[in-house]
């Protein structure tokens, strides 16, 4: 029966683990405090909280297992940065009043088994992705204002045995994805305003034990088999025209009524005058005459919609086939010259989608145009960027790989980039195609019409104005949520290897969009001299240890490079500069300064004022990233951590 406020003193318990004040009488805020001890279990449910939840720091997210703020007063968002805490098995938040949407980070956890958060007043539609992951048991969302269609990507939820998104507004139909749940025991989708006829496929669930779908708008059969031929009243009731005698609404099925003609209801069976034979004439006369007009507009009606559903039909499956089409021919004969001697090249084009807003028969400029020199972006480590057009004023960005003849398979190249195409993050390049042969693979993706960082930093043409300390940290930040995006919602995580600012690419707004992600995938099969010029190219960038070992490519690399860039945003200067008599180290350059107690001088004085309670702190985050230790260095997902502190300071 404790009441008052949690005391902020508490998170002086460094060594504290657990932390169990479930049904008391607690009020005020949740202690941040609280949030950056080494906690697995916090159970505060059943009190009287208030305010928002802390966002966590680092450590805490590394050792959470279990969270429980169930049944409180709080407010405001779910924190983003939650998506973080990858050993979390159980969270409940139900029970408070959040009034916001479902956070699509929910699909980042990769351990929840539980997630519950049922009447928190949260709308909004349910996130696709919700289930990413595959590790979820139990899924409540109950009593909320969600709106929208059950997702079809529910059918990833394969760990399922509870799922209940009951008393909400749910709206179309039962994905027949939920089939995909074998192991789902109960299913609660009550009063919500669900429509169409259920799957048949869910009687196939044979572990189904629990259902209820009342009070929605469902009508046809129910399934064949499984629970739902037990089912009571009460899980049924409510729904427009279910066909069980248990609901009394007529039963509605959606298929066409059958044309019924009764060749007789057109006999006058008064006429008693007449002799039969003349009744028997006159009937089939006026029978005949009738029924043929009756059929004849009957047929000739079912003619008309059959001629037309074969033309539309036959012009969407043309425009499917030239969407599809133009873009492969244009590309096909773009390495028709390089095979002529083998024959024409065997090309496959690939469109993501549906998000996806490129459509193959936007380009235009013919395939020539695609690869020449005129159109060339620059030359990376991978390969040669060119600009192409697409119809309405738009533009892509092509990528020639330097992988020829390395990936023979067509199905090992698309498994690899497919999973790239699934990456999609406001600060990383969306990839939205690719073109494959034994000889030519090109990468499509989004274009970037003001260019890198690099060119911005050092590049810079005297009409444009130097970047600021503000756009500068806005890029730092991020990129670093871009790189936390790679290396914690991908299993193994998506390493980059190259990062350095010409593969930051920035918008009209200076927000980064990082590019070139993934390709390291294909490095596996590249012979000893393509790694040589590769490490030669990434001169500065490159982590010390892969240079002198063979090629250990994880997620430290790529914080060693982003460590050089922050250097290079900050300095204005490149990781390695060549004078009249010696050549200056960017890393040793910034450390000695900052060492002697002189690190104001290593700030690039073109950026004018800057605050150095931000600018310092910053700096140093870069010597730290870039430790010749690579277990000396933090996780992308900490520099995340450390920047929002250094923006925000407590």
């Amino acid at each position: 029966m404790l009441t008052g406020a949690i005391p902020d003193s508490i998170a002086g318990c460094t060594k504290l683990t657990e932390l169990h004040l479930k049904g008391n009488g607690l009020d005020g805020c949740i202690p941040k405090g609280l949030f950056d001890l080494g906690l697995q279990v916090l159970d505060l449910s059943s009190n009287e909280l208030t305010g928002t939840m802390p966002a966590g720091s680092t450590w805490i997210s590394e050792t959470l297992q279990s969270l429980d703020l169930s049944d409180n007063k709080l407010t405001g968002t779910i924190p983003p940065e939650m998506a973080l805490y990858f050993g979390l098995r159980y969270l409940n938040l139900s029970w408070n009043d959040f009034r916001t949407q479902l956070p699509p980070e929910l699909g980042l956890f990769r351990n929840l088994s539980v997630l519950d958060l049922r009447r928190s007043a949260l709308y909004g539609s349910i996130p696709g992705d919700l289930c990413e992951s595959g590790s979820l048991s139990v899924l409540q969302l109950d009593g909320n204002s969600l709106t929208g269609p059950i997702p079809e990507e529910i059918g990833n939820c394969s760990s399922l045995y509870l799922l209940s998104f009951s008393h909400n507004s749910l709206n179309g139909s039962i994905p027949a994805s939920m089939a995909e749940l074998k192991k789902l025991e109960i299913l609660k989708l009550e009063f919500n305003n669900l429509s169409g006829e259920i799957p048949q496929q869910l009687g196939r669930l044979d572990n189904l034990l629990a259902v209820n779908i009342s009070h929605n708008q469902l009508i046809g059969r129910l399934p064949v088999g499984g629970v739902f031929q037990s089912l009571d009243q009460s899980a049924l009731q409510g729904n427009l025209g279910l066909c069980t005698p248990l609901v009394a609404e007529p039963c509605k099925l959606n298929v066409p009524k059958p044309l019924v003609l009764d060749p007789y209801a057109y006999i006058n069976g008064n006429n008693n005058d007449i002799d039969a034979p003349t009744v028997a004439n006159a009937a089939v006369s006026t029978r005949h005459r009738r029924f043929l007009s009756v059929s004849s507009i009957v047929a000739i009606s079912a003619a008309l919609v059959i001629v037309l559903g074969v033309v539309v039909v036959t012009l969407l499956n043309i425009s499917a086939r030239r969407r599809i089409g133009f873009l492969e021919n244009a590309l096909e004969s773009m390495c028709s010259s390089s095979t002529r001697s083998t024959g024409p090249a065997m090309g496959k084009m690939v469109v993501f989608g549906p998000r996806s807003s490129l459509r193959s028969e936007d380009l235009v400029g013919g395939a020539e145009a695609l690869l020449t020199k005129a159109t060339e972006l620059g030359r990376g480590v991978f390969g040669t960027v060119y600009r192409a057009s697409i119809g309405g004023g738009g533009t892509i960005a092509v990528k020639k790989l330097l992988t020829a003849n390395i990936v023979q398979y067509h199905d090992d190249f698309d498994r690899e980039v497919r999973i790239l195409g699934k990456v999609m993050h406001p600060n990383l390049v969306q990839l939205k195609g690719y073109y494959w042969t034994p000889q030519l693979q090109l990468l499509i993706s989004d274009y970037a019409p003001h260019g890198s960082l690099h060119a911005r930093l050092h590049e810079r043409p005297e009409a444009i104005p130097p970047l600021s300390w503000a756009d500068r940290f806005k890029i730092a930040l991020g990129t670093a949520k871009g790189i936390v995006h790679l290396h914690q919602s991908f299993r193994p995580p998506i390493v980059h290897y190259n990062l350095k600012p010409t593969n930051i690419l920035l918008d009209e707004r200076c927000d980064p969009k990082i590019s070139d992600f993934g390709l390291v995938r294909l490095l596996q099969k590249l012979d000893k001299h393509m790694i040589s010029s590769r490490f030669q190219s990434a001169m500065g960038y490159m982590a010390p240890e892969l240079a002198c070992q063979s090629l250990r490519v994880n997620e430290k690399c790529d914080i060693y490079g982003f460590g050089v860039l922050i250097l290079e945003l900050v300095t204005g200067k490149k990781p390695v500069e060549y004078g009249e008599d010696d050549v200056v180290i960017l890393i040793d350059h910034v450390r000695v300064l900052v060492e002697q107690g002189n690190a104001v001088e290593c700030v690039d004085s073109s950026m004018g004022e800057f605050p150095e309670e931000e600018v310092l702190p910053v700096l140093k985050l870069g010597l730290v990233c870039t430790s010749q230790i690579p277990s000396s260095r933090p996780s992308m997902a900490e520099v995340v951590q450390i920047l929002q502190v250094i923006k925000a300071p407590l």
